[in-house]
């Protein structure tokens, strides 16, 4: 007589609740039809009918026999809507900064002697290269309000992210952010069609940015910890997105530049594209819940795994996400963009050349560090101590970037004049931000238990927050050095 199987739900001390394979024989071999536990977590015991015992076979066990009903990601579905959330998450934002220019204009454009709008200022990207201008108070000020209106909310709604968890249900979480960014930038691309006094419209804009970045404190944490759940793969996705998010800010920035389009004109339609990639974004969350049976959630297959004792801890996983971004926050783009070209002369590449060798050589090759995490990852998630270790060798890029031909300068002399050092120190700066975060942010929710994945994603969003914020107050100490 073939043994009798019986399943029931993890966590039942005794098997209060039985469920019983159906068995058939199939060829002179014994089978059972599992297709009914497939959606649960299910313990194998073993019945010895002689003594009545139970003998428990471990929850690996039913992994091994129902290697047919494994939740495949048929077409990639569910990886490229993670793609998308991610993209929504940042790309709103990359193109509320790149459009530093027409908040400036609307409070107050800079004049030249004559009081005249300069020609440079027409199109919606000011280059290094144009004059020097007077600006006014609130002109000013603007981007010290927009980076205080943008880090302190961002910090404090992380900080609440593990309250709110336990709180709001995920979907209102992640849906309620991302319609408020929508509604933040609807109401900006109305905005410039509407003619507002510039203290109104200073107070209102900060409003919106204060909104917005809570929001995206909220969606990204969220977001995270809903990939946390599921295997390191689908983290993968989130953070390409937002590295392409900003090679959509950049060319943006390129083809405007190139076009010479009108500032109004520029500024609505940057804006309504925005709004536009929030609703895919949103759409694409509505439908992930139709595809829950393709997930291949973690409890499911590494639910009774512990962690390799060899992984680091998440603390250290978290400091090295911060020690990243930090890194690279305190060069990028505040001395970065102040780098000039030494072969350009009076050709047009002395207009593209922050455009390009600084912005879109940042983006495309962090969205290629986050994107090469699909292909291979090293150090692997056991390697010990190597990851933080090349995390912390980063700190090298911040005196080579300072020592490029960065102006105005006072203390720093210039080592490496030529335009091809600073292009390709932003190469390897780039790509090893992109890169070693996504490893750093893959890892953390396995080295905890399934059920603290979630929380883990949270935490990991924290400190890259923390590292943000860090990095833009080292930024102001190492202009003044420079």
């Amino acid at each position: 007589m073939p043994e009798l199987f019986i399943f029931y739900p993890r966590g039942y001390g005794e098997p209060q609740k039985l469920l019983k394979a159906a068995m058939q024989q199939t060829g002179g071999v014994w089978t059972w039809n599992l297709e009914n536990l497939a959606s649960e977590i299910y313990s194998v015991v073993l019945r010895d009918p002689q003594t009545d015992r139970w003998k428990p076979r471990g929850a690996r066990s039913i992994t091994a026999m129902m290697p047919s009903h494994k939740p495949q990601d048929r077409y990639k579905a569910v990886w490229l809507i993670f793609f998308m959330l991610g993209l929504g998450t940042l790309l709103p934002w990359n193109f509320f900064m790149t459009a530093t220019m027409y908040f400036k204009s609307r409070l107050g454009p800079p004049q030249n002697n004559s009081g005249a709008l300069t020609e440079e200022n027409r199109d919606l990207f000011a280059t290094t290269s144009s004059p020097p201008l007077k600006p006014n108070f609130l002109n000013s000020i603007f981007n010290n309000g927009m980076t205080i209106c943008a880090m302190l909310p961002l910090l404090v709604f992380t900080c609440l992210n593990s309250f709110l968890h336990q709180r709001i249900p995920q979907a209102l979480r992640i849906l309620g952010s991302m319609v408020a960014i929508l509604l933040m930038f609807a109401l900006t691309a109305v905005l410039v069609k509407v003619d507002l006094d510039p203290i109104a419209f200073f107070t209102l804009t900060m409003i919106q940015i204060v909104i917005i970045s809570s929001s995206g404190a909220i969606l990204q944490g969220s977001l995270f910890g809903l990939a946390g759940l599921l295997p390191a793969s689908y983290t993968v996705p989130i953070m390409s997105g937002q590295g392409l998010a900003g090679i959509f800010a950049a060319v943006a920035m390129i083809f405007t530049i190139a076009s010479g389009s009108e500032l109004e004109q520029s500024a609505f339609g940057y804006f309504i594209i925005a709004c536009g990639v929030t609703v895919i974004s949103i759409l694409c969350y509505l439908v992930l819940p139709h595809l829950e049976r393709t997930l291949p959630r973690v409890e499911k297959r590494e639910g009774c795994q512990r962690p390799a004792q060899r992984t680091p801890p998440i603390w250290v996983l978290a400091l090295s996400v911060c020690f990243i971004f930090i890194i690279t926050i305190c060069v990028f783009p505040s001395v970065t963009a102040e780098v000039q070209s030494t072969i350009a002369g009076t050709s047009d590449w002395k207009n593209y050349f922050i455009p390009v060798s600084c912005f879109f050589t940042f983006n495309v090759f962090d969205c290629a560090g986050r994107s090469f995490t699909t292909l291979y990852m090293w150090p692997k998630k056991d390697s010990g101590w190597q990851l933080p270790a090349l995390v912390v060798a980063r700190i090298v890029f911040v005196p080579l970037l300072m020592l490029c031909n960065v102006h105005p300068r006072k203390n720093l002399p210039v080592i490496f004049h030529h335009d091809a050092w600073f292009i390709i120190f932003m190469m390897f700066f780039a790509f090893s931000n992109g890169y070693l975060a996504s490893l750093c942010m893959c890892f953390a929710p396995k080295t905890v238990k399934p059920s603290e994945a979630e929380a883990a994603g949270t935490v990991m969003v924290f400190f890259l927050a923390l590292g943000l914020a860090l990095g833009s107050l080292s930024s102001l100490l190492l202009r003044v050095i420079v």
